[in-house]
């Protein structure tokens, strides 16, 4: 019986993710057809499927998202971004580098889609009062995303569920990969202002009108704003200590988020509605669908042919992951990859009487920084292209990854440096 749960689970996942990965069908419908039809044909019982999901990453992420949502209300992100094209004079060769920094700081504490969201619209407005092309601008935003939010344990999805999985805090994500995230950015930026350099040039008179705008009047909400200002420094120390006092980064992320609705006067059936639902029931069904493979040892199997490709020798198998995640994840949404990979990882470990932290950075560098080499490789990547497709502004697929692909072969040389260097 075993064999036919076995054959029926594998072709349950294929055609799940062929599925997610066509896009002709919304994702999260198919993660959940999918993860109940396992529990219909008796692969796992609906208590073994709810044990497979990760309720570290799924508490995390509804955490967060209900902070940012009220911190969208104070109007911060609008503030910061017309002071920084204020700042930059009008520029368009510094607002894309200080719209980057911005943009990769901002999705290394709240996250990258977040992120996103809240920065295009603004860039769209200051584009068009310079009656400049927005396209170089939001590229630029769309990589230094994805950086940003691979550089901390809250920044990016992958790295959610991968220090859902293992021991991995936010303290120990920030301090190995911040640096070598650091260096990414800088030489991203630097290779898109070559690129761009004759389409960024602008009028006097149009530089005048951004000078014009009145940054202040963007705050709605100056006492939110310090309320959820305050909350967020917490939860984030909150995140940092949480391996020592032994509380899960899910628990603080829903303790600093209740708190931040106790003590501000905002609505909490609008801001809990406004929380990415369908985001949160993508994760919860493809949990259930990686569960049911490893629930039949399909799992382990693939975990013994890598274990014979590599002859369990780390550096091998740490370089393989980082190429292995890069190429797959700029071509099919990392999220899935990453929750396919983990258990793989897992067992492989177990394998092996070496440290296996080198592995999971090289997962976490190669699943989030592969997303940058294509307009689909991640979810901020289809958001941005959401919103500059509404505005009148197409970005193609191979228009994108023209200059996009280069870059992220880039980073992932770069990060393969960095691992050889410092771990193997």
């Amino acid at each position: 019986m075993l064999h036919d749960h076995y054959i029926i689970a594998i072709l349950i996942f294929i055609i799940s993710y062929i599925a997610i990965v066509s896009e002709k069908i919304n994702r999260t419908v198919v993660a959940l057809l999918g993860a109940v039809l396992m529990i219909v044909f008796h692969v796992l019982s609906q208590e073994e499927a709810l044990q497979r999901i990760d309720f570290n990453t799924i508490g995390l992420l509804i955490g967060m998202m209900i902070m940012v949502n009220i911190i969208k209300r104070t109007g911060l992100f609008q503030y910061l971004a017309i002071k920084t094209a204020k700042i930059a004079k009008g520029n368009p060769v510094k607002i894309i580098l200080y719209f980057s920094i911005i943009t990769a700081v901002a999705s290394g504490l709240l996250d990258n889609v977040t992120t996103i969201l809240l920065i295009v619209p603004v860039t769209l407005v200051i584009s068009d009062t310079l009656k400049i092309n927005p396209i170089p601008f939001i590229i630029a935003e769309i990589m230094s995303a994805n950086i940003g939010g691979a550089a901390t344990l809250i920044g990016d999805p992958p790295n959610i569920m991968i220090g859902g999985a293992t021991d991995l805090g936010f303290l120990d994500f920030a301090v190995n990969l911040v640096p070598v995230m650091a260096v990414i950015f800088v030489l991203n930026i630097i290779i898109i202002k070559f690129i761009y350099r004759k389409s960024l040039i602008v009028n006097e008179e149009e530089k005048q009108l951004v000078l014009g705008f009145d940054e202040n009047k963007a705050i709605t909400d100056k006492k939110l704003l310090i309320q959820s200002l305050i909350i967020l420094f917490f939860t984030i120390v909150g995140f940092t200590i949480a391996e020592y006092i032994g509380v899960a980064s899910a628990s603080i992320a829903i303790f600093g988020s209740s708190l931040l609705l106790l003590i501000s006067k905002v609505d909490p059936e609008e801001v809990i509605v406004e929380v990415e639902w369908i985001t949160i029931f993508f994760f919860g069904g493809l949990f259930v669908l990686v569960g049911s493979l490893e629930s039949v040892g399909f799992i382990s199997l693939l975990a013994e042919k890598l274990l014979e490709i590599t002859n369990g020798d780390l550096s091998f198998t740490t370089i393989l992951v980082l190429w292995l995640s890069a190429i797959t994840s700029s071509f099919l949404d990392n999220i899935p990859y990453v929750a396919t990979m983990i258990p793989i990882i897992k067992e492989l470990a177990s394998f092996s009487t070496e440290n296996f932290e080198p592995v999971w950075w090289a997962l976490s560098m190669g699943a989030c920084l592969g997303g940058n080499g294509t307009i689909i490789g991640a979810s901020a990547n289809v958001v941005a292209r959401g919103i500059a497709e509404k505005d009148g502004h197409s970005i193609s697929f191979i228009a994108y990854m023209k200059v996009a692909y280069l870059l992220m072969i880039m980073s992932i040389v770069i990060s393969t440096i960095f691992l050889v260097i410092f771990y193997l």
